[in-house]
């Protein structure tokens, strides 16, 4: 009803006109039934519920000094009503067997023609999604998304703070959207059962029709978002860290053409994350998120937050899609090429490196590991790390299977921002082909690949390398490699180790990492030494194999490498690959067929980096075969 039709009655029954007080009842209880429903999914509970808020109502109306707020005044007291019954619970999950699932369907849905409108099936998964929620999860959804409650109101009902309130919203909807998931709803279809399930539980179809849940009201805010992902225990650590996050911004965006080598190499120039980088009073937060496990890709974020909750540094974020450097001088965000690097040149470090991997990049590098290890595996894996100020050290995990989409996981760029594009390109489209020249051991090799720039182009098409190396045909994709001699005959088939396959010590810019740390990374993985020189735009890479050294030539605006040589301990060049790039188009390229991939007998399995040692050795030997 109107909110004026209310009011009017609100006033005539609280001057004790019994018909009014009849009208406003009936008038209102339809209203609290759907409101009481939509968090019991029960309608017996539901009907024992509004008697007793509309017995509450007609004894303490009197009370009432607003009559324009008689309906959130009603759904309070209703609200109050069902956390004294709920008790313990109202903390707990509810599972109710599948016969009681099936009767609250039936009661949610007896308006004739109301269903008919959505089909039995979808009805039954989303209503069992629902009531596998908690109830005060369906309490808060039901006060935004259909109550249209702002979240001060949510928090004043609910006797929180309004972070609090944002908080929990956030995690209602992340434990329905689960909930959608394990019974086979995509990711996108949180909007669409929020709406579905509204109109489900509306009065008529008339009411069904006004039913409507935007976009807009899903969102919660960075700070929210990160005390609702971290939850539980993980909430109070990160209260403060969240304090210091500001509002969500607008950027205005404006592209900008390329502004050369050397501005690019200035602009987009890092930030370390050792914590000594941080100077006293001011924090450093670094994220990590890996959505495919701690072997696979990694998407991160940076800044540095003075003490008094100002960001006075350079921020970076490392996303699905893109890179993106905050420059605060010139109120620039500079989209690159290239993966961040520590600007000291060391090697980029991970939670979630083993003891093992961590403890051999100290030995050759001479530091000590710079952050505490986290054992946690399997995906959608959020890390975060701080250094600096009171919650120096603190490190925290959480799981989300849509960070990346949230606001608590982008930057927050402040206000009239520019976006200066600086990528080439072939980046800007996302991904290439390349081509392979050289010779090892005076057997010629030629071949050709596909490499992708961003996590996003390798979920749609995964890295290949296909090369000839004299008479012998080696082929590999992120799954391992198969080597075919003249007759193509399979000789060899190896696993991956790490997710990395043929591409083990070469670059990958989809997983995150810069070039120089893939490198060196996959190196450190084998116990193999290395060394780094970078002088400008270009870096030298040696890795010390036994008898035998590879030396690499990146470039680091690029991210790419432009050369390998192979060199014999005496100093005697045994060969070299030259890598070309910028192919647009695929001109005749056939990715290989790998068949099968090779069974991996653990996390090491499969040679890693050293299969371009072997590639070597064998090229002197004449054959591939182990």
């Amino acid at each position: 009803m109107e909110r004026g039709d209310y009011t009017e009655l609100v006033t005539k029954a609280q001057g004790g006109d019994e018909e009014s007080m009849n009208r406003l009842a009936t008038m209102a209880q339809e209203s609290l039934r759907r409101y009481v429903f939509r968090i019991t999914l029960d309608e017996p509970l539901t009907q024992d519920i509004v008697q007793e808020v509309m017995l509450e109502m007609v004894k303490v109306l009197g009370k009432l000094k607003r009559a324009d707020r008689f309906v959130a005044w009603l759904h309070g007291i209703a609200f109050n009503l069902l956390r004294r019954h709920y008790g313990d619970k109202w903390r707990e999950r509810a599972t109710p067997g599948g016969a009681e699932e099936a009767e609250s369907v039936r009661g949610a849905t007896g308006e004739e023609g109301l269903a008919n409108l959505i089909n039995a099936e979808l009805k039954q998964i989303i209503f069992s999604a629902m009531n596998h929620i908690e109830p005060r999860h369906r309490a808060v959804l039901t006060m935004r998304c259909y109550d249209e409650m702002s979240y001060k109101e949510i928090a004043e009902r609910m006797g929180t703070r309004e972070l609090t309130a944002r908080a929990l919203f956030f995690r209602a909807k992340s434990a329905l959207a689960k909930q959608l998931s394990r019974r086979g709803l995509g990711r996108g279809s949180l909007l669409t059962a929020l709406v579905l399930f509204g109109k489900m539980t509306a009065a008529s179809e008339a009411a069904a029709a006004q039913v409507a849940v935007t976009a807009a009201t899903l969102k919660v805010g960075i700070a929210a978002g990160v005390v609702g992902a971290a939850g539980g225990e993980a909430a109070a650590v990160t209260l403060a860290a969240a304090a210091m996050i500001t509002t969500a911004t607008v950027i205005a965006v404006r592209q900008e053409g390329n502004t050369g080598p050397a501005a690019v190499m200035e602009a987009s120039r890092p930030v370390a994350t050792a914590p000594a980088d941080a100077s006293a009073g001011e924090v450093r937060e670094c994220w990590y998120y890996f959505p495919e496990g701690v072997d696979g890709p990694v998407m991160m974020r940076n800044v540095h937050v003075g003490r008094d909750g100002r960001q006075r540094y350079k921020q970076w974020l490392q996303n699905n899609s893109g890179n993106y450097c905050y420059d605060p001088r010139g109120g620039t965000i500079t989209l690159t090429n290239h993966r961040m690097w520590e600007s000291d040149y060391s090697v980029r470090r991970l939670p979630t490196d083993s003891p093992e991997l961590s403890d051999f990049i100290s030995q050759v590098q001479g530091d000590s590991p710079i952050m505490e290890h986290i054992g946690s595996r399997g995906r959608d894996l959020l890390v975060i790390a701080t250094s600096g100020g009171d919650a120096s050290g603190t490190t925290w995990t959480t799981r989300h299977c849509n960070a990346l989409e949230e606001d608590y996981f982008k930057c927050d760029w402040p206000r009239r921002t520019t976006l200066a594009d600086a990528r080439d390109e072939m980046h800007r489209r996302g991904w290439t082909y390349f081509t392979v020249q050289g010779q090892l051991r005076g057997q010629t090799v030629s071949g050709v690949g596909y490499l992708p720039f961003v996590y996003e182009a390798s979920r749609t098409r995964q890295a290949w390398l296909s090369l000839h190396v004299g008479d012998r045909h080696i082929a590999g994709d992120t799954g391992g490699l198969i080597v075919h001699d003249a007759n193509g005959r399979v000789i060899e088939k190896s696993p991956a180790a790490r997710g990395d396959g043929i591409f083990a010590g070469l670059p990958r810019p989809w997983a995150g990492l810069h070039t120089i740390d893939t490198i060196r990374r996959d190196a450190a993985a084998k116990r193999i030494r290395f060394e780094t020189r970078v002088e400008g735009r270009s870096a030298t890479v040696v890795l010390h194999c036994g008898d035998l050294k590879l030396q690499y030539a990146v470039d680091m605006l690029d991210d790419l490498v432009n050369e390998i040589t192979f060199t014999a301990t005496d100093g005697t060049q045994v060969g070299n690959l030259t890598f070309s790039y910028d192919k647009a188009t695929e001109n005749g390229i056939v990715p290989p067929r790998l068949g099968a991939p090779a069974p991996r007998a653990s996390s090491e399995a499969g040679d890693g980096i050293m299969w371009l040692v072997k590639l070597v050795a064998d090229a002197k030997s004449g054959t591939m075969e182990k």
